[in-house]
């Protein structure tokens, strides 16, 4: 049940992420890419990697989409005529492509992927926890000043002068 469960998710993550590059909207792309980005999260819970998954919802779509949403609103002429939203490149980037999906599945292919036997030793959460305000505490706080300092940027590129 759980596999049919998986390839379903699996599916609709496929289609939000051809909807992010598909929509000639930019905000219902970045809908889109929330979209993936969570079907993503719920593919983890399948792995049963909760804390990943966490992560995933907490920073991709709590920080970085929340911050895409607001440039995309703050931005004046999103949807104005005269800006071009196509793009001319479209055969070289079908050639690159199926070119990469090619090389990416022959890899899957040729991978020796190792087969778990026995209990895995998992970390618990309260240990990450530690390390996150312990030792990884200086590039944990370098991201949230690095998404602080573009909020602000994009809120000083969008007002009225």
């Amino acid at each position: 049940m759980l596999d049919k469960f998986v390839y379903i998710i699996f599916g609709l993550s496929i289609l939000s992420a051809i909807g992010v590059v598909a929509f000639r909207n930019l905000f219902y792309s970045a809908l889109s890419l929330v979209a993936a980005l969570f079907l993503a999260a719920v593919l983890y819970i399948c792995l049963q990697a909760e804390f990943i998954a966490i992560v995933q919802i907490l920073v991709y779509i709590g920080a970085v989409m929340t911050l895409i949403i607001f440039a995309i609103m703050l931005t004046a002429r999103i949807n104005d005529k005269t800006i071009r939203a196509s793009n001319q490149q479209r055969v070289v980037s079908l050639i690159a492509l199926v070119v990469f999906g090619v090389f990416l599945v022959g890899q899957i292919c040729k991978a020796q992927w190792p087969q778990v036997t026995g209990v895995n030793a998992m970390v618990p959460i309260g240990r990450l926890g530690e390390l996150l305000v312990g030792h990884f505490v200086l590039p944990f706080e370098a991201i949230s000043a690095i998404l602080t300092v573009a909020l602000i940027g994009a809120i000083v590129i969008a007002r009225n002068k």
